[in-house]
């Protein structure tokens, strides 16, 4: 995704921790989530991470350069298959597609395509991957940072739990060229922002060891999912003019 991330699973599913390189007495980032115990679904009842088709959220806000930075996040109606080697067999699960457009100064500079899917019944909802594209002068550059669960040793990682618990930390990534994580900082958080006053917000700080130092830092509130992401905050929800609502429960 357009933004770096992070966080950690705690009681919903049987989590076994790997262990992970940490600093000090740090507790490590959950990266072993247990997926073969899981039923996936294209159908998301977490409120901080809506997947419904259609659902378009803009953001803006300016970089640290003093450059215009505007974002715009569409939960599209298509959907992308995904295999990977669960439970000693080759499970496909279907994924939705969450386009990420990044414009700086009104130039596209990223558009990159995420694949989530819902674990049943505990609502956590899981990152497959993503495809990136890197812009220079309307030209693509490169598509660093792509990667695919199932793929050169990838697998899922975590983006929403279903239950918010305070100091969790995981991976949202877990790949060898892709390794956000996140850490639950706090809860029951109120934001003001031109899209509408929300309460219930929780707050997500994220790092990842391929950049040692980084550090993000974002909102989640309650129906709308993310409301800031460092320098930009939500300005717009809105809907796709041919976001078609079509959910199902695939796996």
């Amino acid at each position: 995704m357009v933004q770096v991330r992070i966080a950690a699973l705690a009681a919903a599913l049987c989590l076994c921790l790997l262990p992970q390189p940490a600093f000090a007495d740090e507790p490590a980032f959950t990266s072993d989530f247990a997926l073969d115990q899981c039923h996936f679904s294209l159908r998301s009842e977490n409120p901080f991470f809506p997947l419904r088709p259609g659902l378009v959220r803009r953001y803006t806000g300016e970089s640290d350069s003093g450059e215009a930075v505007e974002l715009v996040i569409t939960v599209r109606d298509a959907t992308r298959l995904v295999q990977l080697p669960l439970g000693g067999k080759l499970r496909k699960v279907r994924t939705r597609i969450v386009e990420e457009r990044e414009e700086v100064d009104g130039e596209l500079v990223e558009i990159s395509r995420n694949f989530f899917a819902v674990c049943r019944p505990t609502d956590d909802v899981f990152y497959f991957g993503e495809e990136v594209d890197i812009y220079e002068d309307g030209a693509i550059v490169s598509h660093d940072g792509a990667w695919l669960a199932g793929q050169a040793g990838a697998l899922p990682g975590v983006m929403m739990p279903g239950r918010f618990l305070l100091g969790s930390r995981y991976f949202n990534e877990v790949a060898p060229n892709a390794m956000d994580r996140a850490e639950h900082a706090e809860d029951g958080l109120a934001l003001s922002t031109e899209a509408g006053d929300f309460t219930g917000c929780v707050r997500v700080v994220e790092t990842t060891p391929l950049e040692p130092g980084a550090q993000g830092d974002k909102l989640y509130c309650p129906g709308v999912g993310l409301t800031r992401d460092n320098e930009v905050e939500l300005v717009e929800v809105g809907k796709a003019r041919n976001g078609h609502h079509h959910d199902g429960n695939e796996d």
